[in-house]
């Protein structure tokens, strides 16, 4: 397959089984919630930038954002079908999310097994993030 025959579309009106196939293929999935239906309904619904990649009716990829459309875009997924990968399709997502809102920087967390493609394709790492679990209310 080429990249040339890949079609990205820009919207969250998707069916949620196709996005949900793509986790599970390209190994998002084992640290997304893909069994849960109603909660990756409410991700992928309150996301207010996603786009998508298809060869033909099969989606391929998908990247997920939350984003001001102006200061920031958080990144918060990128999956390619594993059958689909290295041949630039998650580039390409994150072309057309950068698109969408050129003047934010994108700001991700990156999968351990892809620390090393986000600097291979023009991103810096940067040491000042944090992430917190919901904290408990305490009495």
């Amino acid at each position: 397959m080429k990249l040339s025959s890949i079609h990205f579309v820009i919207g969250n009106q998707v069916k949620l089984d196709d996005v949900i196939s793509v986790y599970r293929d390209s190994t998002l999935g084992e640290r997304r919630p893909v069994d849960d239906r109603e909660r990756m309904r409410a991700m992928l619904r309150n996301a207010n930038l996603v786009v998508t990649a298809w060869d033909g009716e099969l989606m391929v990829g998908v990247a997920r954002s939350v984003s001001d459309l102006t200061y920031v875009t958080y990144l918060a997924d990128l999956a390619v079908r594993a059958a689909y990968q290295r041949i630039g399709i998650g580039k390409e997502l994150i072309r057309h999310t950068r698109a969408v809102a050129p003047d934010a920087e994108i700001v991700l967390l990156a999968a351990p097994d892809a620390e090393s493609y986000y600097p291979h394709i023009g991103f810096t790492h940067h040491p000042q993030a944090w992430t917190s679990k919901l904290l408990k209310k305490t009495s």
